[in-house]
């Protein structure tokens, strides 16, 4: 009997140690399925700190594979060594969460029952940051506007706040390979539809764009992009945005570090420095530290604005190539403009009141079954990067402006936009402008390019048909960027009306067609007289003499 009592005795003692290890084993990662509003369950895991907690939490919300947990407690070992619980959650749809995958509409209320769910759980003090790239970095932003009182602050990388503007549509133009894709790699097949495709900024977009829930944000958040990332205006315009019409808690705690890289390795002959990326990780868990935790580590005292400024990279002695910080952005600059005259000259003297009729205009043929191919540029899944232009600006289909080459270098530090005087003979159209950086061997360095869709020329919210022949005035945003043109380089820009397949080729029909074949070509012109002054406006910050120039490095 005594033997019988020992070895139930021994018996529940191992049950009971067991258990307890099992506990301890869950306590350090676990993978739960949380619900949401509409009994969706979104699948997460877990990573908890040693000790008792309760611990301020680090969230991500992913549409690439969370994975199992038990394979990814290293990796989360960066938070948790720092005393943080660390939670990544599948979004709706994705690998093992339930749902229908609808890329960024579900992410707002998902995001608010997220953070509903961790904030009541004992081990969560109730204060959640966010932090990711790309769509990471967007659900970031999409959980900000939800709302949610938890959330007290996010990191987001190489993200945007507008699906329209930053990634759906800019300049009214589908951003083609981005979207149908990325979309693609996530299971989402393309729309069998007619092109082009035609999309006002509406109330679906409106209702998810992070511009019309600045007054309400209160999450201190970095925000982190590059020059040649395809979403980087959109992290500059949510510091702007959230800096200085963000509401209380959030207006003035803002930071933004703009760098030299992309969505990828960046591609050509120019080759930035190392220390031009993103940087490490030494900024991010000070946020976290002071916005989480409550240290006094005086992050939010520093400069609010860090950004590499680029330059010429062949010479060691070239201006710029450096970190600049800023108390604000854009930072002050003079608004120069660069007219476009004939024969192919781009100059800071306004067109002559007497030119000729042949001096007032470029007329090129596009053809939508031969667009102008994509070099570089902001892309995605596509070679990205200041790529040499030559080998397609040497078309029939790109007019072509430069300047002579400049005697002192030219900073350039903010938004940048082209004014156009334009006509065409079909019912709509597109127009496509390029920066470039003229080296002094030729070399055409993309620095920026986007497009205008004739037919929004009255606004996003509406499309008007073109009168063949008629001049409309337009304005190309070509975002922004931090660039000093070193002496003996020429300030260029290319107008075209395609860029394939960065943007999808316009038929230049006002009806979407069927088939490429249905497209007709189009007789676009380019206006530049003294009563229809197309210019480049750049921001300038500084001209260069040669004893700043030298000074400098």
């Amino acid at each position: 009997m005594a033997i019988a009592r020992l070895r139930v005795t021994s018996f529940v003692v191992l049950t009971l140690l067991s258990l307890l290890w099992s506990a301890a084993a869950l306590a350090s990662h676990q993978e739960v399925m949380i619900p949401m509003r509409d009994g969706v369950k979104l699948a997460t895991n877990i990573f908890l700190p040693e000790g008792e907690g309760p611990f301020p939490v680090v969230l991500s919300r992913t549409p690439y594979n969370k994975g199992p947990a038990e394979k990814r407690e290293q990796a989360e070992k960066q938070y948790t060594e720092r005393g943080y619980a660390r939670v990544v959650q599948d979004c709706r749809g994705r690998f093992a969460s339930e749902g229908e995958y609808r890329a960024f509409i579900d992410d707002m209320n998902d995001g608010y029952d997220t953070l509903e769910w961790i904030s009541k759980q004992p081990w969560c003090t109730g204060k959640i940051g966010m932090v990711g790239g790309s769509a990471l970095g967007i659900t970031a932003n999409h959980a900000a506007m939800s709302g949610h009182p938890a959330l007290k602050c996010n990191i987001v990388i190489v993200g945007h706040g507008s699906s329209y503007h930053n990634s759906g549509y800019p300049g009214g133009v589908f951003l083609l390979n981005l979207n149908e894709e990325w979309l693609r790699k996530q299971g989402v097949p393309p729309a069998d539809v007619p092109r082009p495709i035609h999309r006002v900024y509406d109330d679906s977009f409106r209702k998810l764009d992070i511009a019309h829930y600045y007054d309400k944000i209160t999450v201190p958040t970095i925000n982190i992009g590059g020059w040649y990332d395809i979403f980087s205006q959109g992290n500059i315009d949510c510091f702007e945005g959230l800096e200085y019409r963000g509401a209380e808690g959030a207006r003035g705690n803002q930071m933004l570090v703009m760098g030299a890289f992309g969505h990828g390795l960046l591609r050509g002959d120019l080759k930035y420095p190392k220390d031009s990326g993103p940087g490490n990780l030494d900024v991010q868990f000070r946020w976290f530290d002071r916005w989480l935790k409550g240290d006094a580590n005086g992050v939010e005292t520093e400069p609010a604005v860090r950004y590499y400024l680029m330059g010429d990279t062949f010479d060691e002695q070239a201006p710029g190539n450096e970190w600049r910080t800023a108390d604000a952005w854009p930072p002050q600059s003079e608004l120069t403009s660069y007219y476009l005259h004939s024969g192919g000259k781009l100059s800071t003297d306004k067109p002559a009141e007497n030119a000729s009729a042949a001096e007032a205009s470029d007329t090129f043929t596009y053809d939508p079954k031969n667009p102008v191919p994509t070099v570089g540029g902001n892309n995605l899944m596509l070679p990205l990067g200041p790529m040499d232009q030559r080998e397609v600006s040497s078309r029939p289909d790109v007019l072509k402006y430069e300047t002579a080459p400049l005697e002192h270098p030219v900073e350039v530090v903010g938004r940048i936009a082209t004014e156009l005087f334009v006509s065409t003979d079909a019912d709509d159209t597109d127009f496509v402008v390029k920066l470039i950086d003229v080296y002094p061997n030729g070399y055409e360095a993309l620095v920026l390019d986007q497009p205008m869709r004739l037919r929004f020329r009255d606004g996003f919210n509406r499309m008007v048909k073109a009168k063949p022949g008629e001049v409309y005035p337009i304005k190309v945003d070509l975002w922004s960027t931090a660039l000093v043109f070193n002496k003996g380089h020429k300030i260029a820009i290319h107008v075209s009306s395609s860029n394939a397949p960065r943007f999808e080729p316009h038929s230049n029909t006002w009806e979407p067609v069927k088939s490429i074949d249905q497209a007709v070509s189009a007789q676009n012109t380019v206006h530049h007289t003294a009563a229809q002054p197309s210019r480049l406006v750049l921001p300038v910050t500084k001209v260069y003499s040669g004893e700043q120039a030298a000074a400098s490095n």
